[in-house]
């Protein structure tokens, strides 16, 4: 099984270690086996920040939920903890309160940057990835014969883009675009990616592929199945993992309520945001096994097993 002491290098394009695997690809010996190849811990939508309660979403309460969360992935053996966007809800001084609490983990942590990520004084755009401890927003890491693409949806937006930048401007765009032909994701608070990053997906998929290795996906927009809250690329990256049967699974958060769908032999997991309880919480850890992938929820987050 993949452990801490094969974690020795880092990715080029994130602060966090690569995991790297003693062994390549799968064989016999996994289906065989009484444990899993390696467990992930999950936390998404924490969506911090100290104001008072609104609707259903806690804001203030994400401090001691992840807390309680890291505290009990410190007692497994997992091999790293990933967020999948929206860390905050506003403000900069909000990373100030909620990063810290991630200092706790005993394992690599990894983000993914969500919408309300950017919601900061346009000084503080150009700084969200730095704070966080990214040279990129989007990136790759592998272990355990499987190769994790994270990807950045917020690359093409009006949020994360100062206006009069390029990107600003394409987003602009491509959302008038979406709104006349009356696309239901059409939405100021999503977003999308670049025809660059799009590209670099494929290349990364071929690469696992050559190399004998399964593809997880995350991301913080859905994709599959349609919905209000999906990325404007929900169907070429759709179009794109059917096409390669070894991406097994797409996971993300921003719909607060979950989803969960299933296409061309990839499976799609929408977290729940942890955000929205007033007295629980939502959480999960993975195991992936040769044949499948175990879902096991915390709070209000749900139980699933992912046939492979």
């Amino acid at each position: 099984m993949l452990t801490r002491r094969t974690l020795l290098s880092r990715s080029a394009a994130v602060a966090g270690a690569s995991l790297i695997s003693p062994f390549s690809g799968f064989g016999p010996a996994y289906a065989q086996a009484a444990s899993p190849i390696f467990r992930f811990g999950v936390v998404s939508d924490p969506q911090y920040a100290p104001v008072p309660p609104r609707g259903s979403r806690f804001y203030s309460h994400s401090l001691w939920k992840l807390s309680e969360a890291i505290a009990d992935f410190n007692e497994q053996e997992i091999e790293f903890v990933v967020t999948l966007g929206d860390i905050i809800d506003r403000h900069w001084e909000s990373y100030l309160h909620i990063l810290p609490v991630y200092e706790e983990l005993n394992v690599d942590n990894f983000f993914v940057l969500g919408n309300h990520d950017y919601d900061v004084a346009g000084d503080y755009l150009d700084a969200v990835e730095r704070v966080t401890g990214l040279e990129r927003a989007y990136y790759d890491f592998t272990g355990g014969g499987h190769r994790f693409l994270v990807l950045d949806g917020n690359e093409i937006s009006l949020f994360a883009n100062a206006e009069g930048t390029e990107n600003h401007a394409i987003a602009r765009e491509r959302l008038s675009a979406m709104e006349a032909s009356g696309a239901v994701n059409a939405q100021t608070w999503n977003g999308g990616i670049s025809d660059e990053q799009f590209t670099w997906i494929e290349q990364q998929i071929r690469q696992a592929t050559d190399a004998d290795e399964r593809v997880i996906v995350m991301g913080h927009y859905p994709i599959y199945p349609k919905d209000v809250h999906n990325m404007w690329d929900d169907e070429r990256l759709v179009a794109l993992f059917a096409a390669h049967d070894n991406v097994v699974l797409y996971m993300n958060g921003h719909n607060h309520a979950g989803n969960y769908g299933e296409v061309g032999g990839t499976h799609y997991v929408n977290f729940k945001g942890m955000v929205e309880t007033a007295d629980t919480t939502a959480y999960a850890t993975l195991e992936v096994w040769e044949d499948r992938i175990e879902m096991l929820g915390k709070g209000v987050e749900v139980s699933r097993t992912l046939a492979i």
